[in-house]
């Protein structure tokens, strides 16, 4: 249901002030957007953002650097999207295929 991006949106800030750094956050998504919204401010294609995608990313995982991406598109082809590698710097490594030994080692990501 695309009306949710509207309805249902919450603000990071607020996610940050709610939920303290002890906490393990888990990204899902396939990482597949066009670059301009990882790097460029305004980037995104639902509302005007002063700061890239990137810098909130990263505001996120230095509150909460216990966290993961898990993406549903197989490994083998992440190396031809780029924002999926713009994506996997972000995250440092942190990104794991949504698989069963994918999941496995995210969580083994997650406890270390």
């Amino acid at each position: 249901d695309s009306r949710r991006r509207h309805d249902e949106a919450i603000n990071v800030l607020d996610v940050l002030r709610t939920y303290d750094p002890a906490h393990r956050v888990v990204l899902v998504g396939d990482a597949s957007m066009s670059p301009y919204e990882i790097d460029r401010e305004g980037g995104s294609v639902e509302r005007w953002n002063d700061e890239s995608g990137e810098a909130w990313m990263r505001r996120l995982l230095d509150f909460y650097p216990r966290a993961v991406w898990l993406n549903p598109v197989p490994e083998k082809y992440w190396g031809g999207t780029t924002s999926i590698g713009m994506i996997g710097t972000v995250m440092e490594g942190r990104m794991f295929p949504l698989t069963l030994d994918g999941l496995d080692r995210a969580m083994r990501e997650l406890t270390r």
